[in-house]
């Protein structure tokens, strides 16, 4: 009932009395809506599309006094004058244009006490709209190690509605926000709304912060050195491939101790399968099919959990804007912009959020372009066959003090992968999404040293993210591909040796006829039958590449051969040669940092372009892409070694 109507009318259906209050929670980026959605709602909250669009809400449910109310994440926005899919979302629902979705019950309004004067224009327009607000100012603390607060009780009496000062990091002041949803509809709303005049409006927001705002600090002087260094055009682009080269020298240092020990649990248990289950074709299952394949892929969670950490790091600390910046000039040369920058670092992580980040994007063929290279961003799912690879195959010698061959390697193929995104940028630019540049405008927030707890909770979701698709796509890959490399049973020639009839089975197997059916279209690449089906394999997501390998090398490999890289390293040709050499291993490294072997990104891609012809463009290109780069790679080692 609202606290206006008289005791006793009847309410309308679907009114509070017979539903959850919906509260939208509005904030600009690095404000710390995110921070308060998380306190507020613990791990209840839900991810969803909005019906009709692709942008994602985030909803979850925060227990307040007397039972709970659903809190809407919604997407980071400056202004409520939408420019971008995202902000035109917000933008909708709250003034009620969304189809199949009503406006909220009340708002609350997230503001960087540090940045208090670009918030008040979000705040103004939010109170215009007449709904039940309070306004929620973080960040309190760091404005008070600068020597400057603000007077909560002023801004309170001039905007007329409820305000709170938290500090999201610590839980400070959580607890009041909580106190107030318990009854939403009672906040008052300000007698007179700011103006909506521009000209009118910034002579409000003046007069707010005359009257709110005591000893502001005349800047962060940390915040300003560190900008003259990572703001500058040469030290800026330096830095950040610093961080590049520091992060993969410690991936084949800090996480492989991790990683042997992961892998020797999974070959304890295969271990365990073959010597106590009876039954053969279960116990081959579950060993070479289960634990060898999906073990191949776990195995390298810790260095997929260095990735996570690395991305949400920079993101948090304030970094990520300032790259963005500076990667603007470079990003102008092939026809994109700063914004463009972060959906593609994004892709570092997984290019399924890199390219649902492109909502951010005003211009529509900026995003599309960015889209069409985002897959060609070194990914997570690469991770396990770059390192497996280049750990098996290139000694970890010193290449120039702590600087080592492993972590080059890998830094050229993220490097190959980057400057092969630009470039295919450029082209697109220039071509079919030629089109006049937007103003790129993105706030520089101050450098702070972002919560543990929020750190670790965005890796642990990517890396839960990681883990479920290990133990559902490509658990499901790999039992599908052992029955493949198993029916029809096969009888061997009666001279082979035990591990030569478990070759001739596995060849002579359903998957192994379909990878020699292929052998024409790879084998100027030096790909044998194995290797295809292994691509064909990672079709479902790239980890399952090295599922496949694991489980064929696992069946194929002697009995003291302890790891998936030794076992590689044993398996030969019929006619006794490597079955991996140098320009093999350096054709799969090269193929991976191109082709499209992932339906998940091809599935957003289709969703986020609404259509089938541009993930079919970009399918295509990159399969080119892959066979060019891997046969150029192959013939260039093969010639170098002479063989």
């Amino acid at each position: 009932m609202s606290c206006h109507e008289p005791a006793g009318q009847a309410e309308p259906s679907g009114s509070l009395a017979t539903r959850q209050a919906r509260i939208a929670l509005i904030g600009s980026p690095n404000a710390g809506k995110t921070t308060l959605f998380n306190r507020l709602t613990g791990l209840r909250a839900k991810t969803g599309n909005y019906p009709g669009v692709t942008v994602t809400r985030s909803v979850g449910q925060a227990s307040v006094p007397g039972g709970t109310v659903s809190i809407e994440d919604l997407p980071g926005t400056y202004s409520l004058t939408p420019v971008s899919p995202d902000e035109q979302v917000v933008s909708d629902l709250l003034e009620g244009k969304m189809d199949g979705v009503e406006p909220p019950d009340a708002a609350i309004v997230v503001c960087d006490a540090t940045t208090i004067e670009r918030s008040l224009i979000l705040v103004g327009q939010v109170l215009d709209l007449g709904l039940p607000t309070i306004v929620v100012i973080t960040m309190v603390d760091e404005l008070a190690h600068r020597g400057g607060f603000i007077d909560k009780e002023k801004m309170e009496n001039i905007l007329g509605v409820p305000v709170v000062e938290i500090v999201g990091t610590k839980g400070t002041g959580v607890d009041d926000v909580k106190g107030l949803l318990r009854d939403p509809m009672a906040w008052p709303k300000p007698v007179v709304t700011p103006p909506s005049e521009p000209a009118e409006q910034a002579a409000w927001i003046d007069s707010v912060l005359e009257a709110i705002s005591h000893n502001p600090p005349a800047g962060h002087k940390r915040t300003a050195w560190f900008d003259r260094i990572l703001l500058n055009p040469i030290l800026g682009v330096l830095f950040f491939f610093l961080v590049l080269i520091i992060f993969f020298q410690i991936i084949f240092t800090l996480a492989t101790p991790l990683q042997d020990y992961i892998s020797g649990l999974f070959d304890a248990a295969g271990d365990w399968c073959t010597e106590n289950i009876q039954i053969d074709w279960l116990a081959s299952l579950l060993a070479d099919g289960v634990f060898a394949g999906v073990g191949t892929v776990i195995q390298f969670l810790p260095q997929i959990i260095l990735l996570f950490l690395v991305v949400s790091f920079l993101e948090n600390i304030g970094y990520m804007s300032r790259a963005a910046l500076v990667m603007d000039r470079a990003m102008g040369v092939v026809g994109l912009e700063g914004r463009c920058f972060v959906s593609l670092f994004s892709s570092y992580a997984c290019a399924v959020p890199g390219i649902m980040s492109t909502r951010t994007i005003p211009s529509s063929r900026d995003r599309i372009a960015t889209i069409m290279v985002a897959p060609l961003m070194t990914c997570s799912a690469r991770l396990p066959v770059y390192t497996l690879f280049i750990a098996t195959f290139i000694p970890n010698e010193s290449v120039w003090g702590p600087l080592r061959a492993q972590g080059l390697v890998l830094f050229g193929l993220y490097f190959l992968g980057a400057v092969s995104a630009m470039i295919v940028a450029a082209i697109l630019k220039r071509t079919s999404l030629k089109s006049d540049k937007l103003p790129f405008y993105m706030e520089m927030p101050p450098y702070r040293i972002p919560g543990i707890r929020l750190v670790f909770t965005q890796c642990w979701d990517s890396s839960k993210y990681f883990l479920r698709k290990a133990g559902t796509i490509i658990l499901g890959a790999s039992i599908a591909i052992w029955i493949l490399l198993h029916v029809p049973v096969v009888t061997p020639p009666e001279n082979l040796t035990d591990q030569q009839a478990v070759s001739y089975q596995l060849e002579h197997s359903v998957a192994g006829t379909i990878g020699r059916t292929v052998e024409p279209v790879f084998e100027p690449l030096g790909f044998n039958w194995e290797i295809n089906v292994a691509l064909i394999g990672s079709l479902t997501a790239r980890e399952t590449f090295v599922a496949t390998l694991g489980q064929i090398a696992s069946a194929e490999s002697d009995d003291d051969v302890s790891s998936v890289g030794e076992a590689l390293q044993a398996q030969t040709n019929p006619d006794g040669s490597p079955m991996y050499p140098p320009a093999t291993v350096g054709a799969i490294l090269v193929f991976f940092v191109f082709a499209l072997q992932c339906m998940s990104t091809v599935a957003v891609m289709r969703r986020e372009t609404n259509s089938r012809r541009w993930p079919a463009f970009a399918f295509t290109y990159m399969f080119v892409l892959a066979w060019i780069g891997g046969f150029i790679a192959h013939t260039i080692i093969t010639a170098i070694n002479g063989s």
